[in-house]
């Protein structure tokens, strides 16, 4: 096996998680590149339940080496907390975790701020985990890196600096209340003697490893039209979740890597504000929703959920590269008589094929479908595709034709045991 991508090609919670975990049995390093803990990935091993915000799921495989790379922003209370619960599951870190010392972090002033500016009228939909404000300072050159946390003389300069200029922002514009000083820097230089074991020169160790033919899998988070460049700007992610983040997250060039595989849904979901052509009507909706579990694992919003749209899938193939498909939660739709595919999109007498930029035209165009029979059959138990019931095939060919991509797995549950081959 060689060095993959594996990421989400809609707008986040495809079931990466449980794909990243199967394909960690066959790595080396498992590496996070973008986002932070704004975005959960799910793992059901029997009767536990992981749900991992930071760490790369591949750390309940206990034999790999887990990164953290400099793309991610890390909120240290949050790492700290996720660290722990591993540790109390019996899952111990030590040695197999390391962190960029690159990473920004994330601060209770970002926090605060993304609250503040989510009670704007024009909502975007963020976790409110301080995600967008950190990137904000990371672009703008004012970020404090772990690095910096670990050095007390660095922290203390740039903590004072940024208070400065957060404080003013928060009592002159929003009239809330600013941030003492000397309380958070004391929290801070605490998490940093907590963390300062596993923080390291990250792309470095990953280059050797490369150069040592070590297999890596790079991680995504969030979706590719969550993209803050490819997506469905403005309600998207801060970050870089498509495929070229992951030279950027972890300075890895494009060059070291040989595939990239892209994790979709048998159906469509999103969480927050945005666009969305193919959402159900409320009572389909309630009904794939429960079937389907669902609900953030970040914050356990209800997502809303649509009809397979390839139309933005086909768009993730094209700015990731992506190789091959992963197909999951095809069981979710085994009650339906009838099932939707969208192929296109009609706005203003126009026809799209392919993704349009213009949210305009994204919020208020009209999905072309063609409608196939479904199998009314449950395939939960079901563990080859050949056994598949016919019409799940049909549905499952029709995908692949209009992506021109191969499926190559597919999922009919949340267990690990719950997929197969194509």
């Amino acid at each position: 096996m060689s060095n993959i991508v594996i990421l989400g090609a809609q707008w986040g919670d495809e079931g990466k998680g449980k794909v990243i975990d199967i394909f960690a049995a066959k790595t080396d390093f498992i590496v996070r590149y973008q986002g932070g803990n704004n975005a959960g990935h799910t793992v059901v091993i029997g009767d536990d339940e992981f749900i991992l915000h930071l760490i790369p799921s591949g750390i309940l495989h206990k034999t790999k080496t887990c990164v953290i790379g400099n793309g991610v922003v890390i909120d240290p209370k949050a790492l700290l907390e996720e660290i722990d619960m591993l540790e109390k599951k019996g899952i111990s870190v030590n040695g197999r975790l390391f962190i960029s010392e690159e990473a920004h972090v994330i601060f209770p002033y970002h926090k605060t701020l993304d609250e503040l500016k989510e009670q704007n009228k024009k909502k975007i939909g963020t976790t409110k985990k301080g995600i967008g404000p950190c990137y904000a300072d990371k672009v703008a050159r004012s970020g404090i890196r772990i690095i910096d946390l670990l050095d007390e003389s660095v922290l203390k300069e740039k903590l004072k600096a940024n208070l400065g200029e957060k404080n003013a922002i928060l009592t002159k514009i929003y009239s809330a209340e600013g941030f003492a000083f000397d309380p958070l820097y004391k929290e801070y230089l605490d998490y940093a003697k907590k963390i300062k074991k596993y923080v390291c020169n990250t792309a470095l160790l990953l280059n050797e490893a490369v150069a040592k033919k070590k297999r890596i899998m790079f991680e995504g988070a969030q979706g590719t039209l969550l993209d803050v460049d490819h997506g469905t700007y403005p309600f998207v992610t801060s970050s870089n979740s498509t495929a070229g983040g992951a030279s950027t997250g972890t300075g890895v060039g494009p060059t070291k890597i040989d595939k990239v595989i892209g994790v979709v849904k048998a159906y469509t979901t999103r969480v927050g504000e945005g666009p969305f052509p193919t959402e159900f009507s409320k009572d389909l909706m309630g009904c794939i929703r429960k079937k389907g579990r669902e609900f953030g694992a970040t914050t356990g919003r209800p997502r809303r959920c649509g009809w397979f749209d390839s139309v933005i899938v086909k768009h993730a193939i094209m700015v990731n590269g992506i190789d091959e498909i992963v197909v999951t939660k095809l069981d979710v739709l085994d009650d339906l008589d009838r099932i939707k595919i969208c192929t296109s999109y009609k706005f203003e007498g126009k026809g799209y094929n392919n993704f349009p930029a213009s949210i305009k035209a994204l919020s208020h165009c009209e999905p072309v479908y063609e409608e196939l029979s479904g199998w009314q059959q449950d395939t939960t138990r079901i563990t080859s595709y050949a056994k598949l019931p016919k019409n799940a095939k049909v549905y499952l060919k029709r995908m692949q034709d209009l992506l021109k991509t191969k499926i190559v797995l597919i999922s009919v549950g949340s267990d690990r045991k719950q997929t197969f081959s194509v």
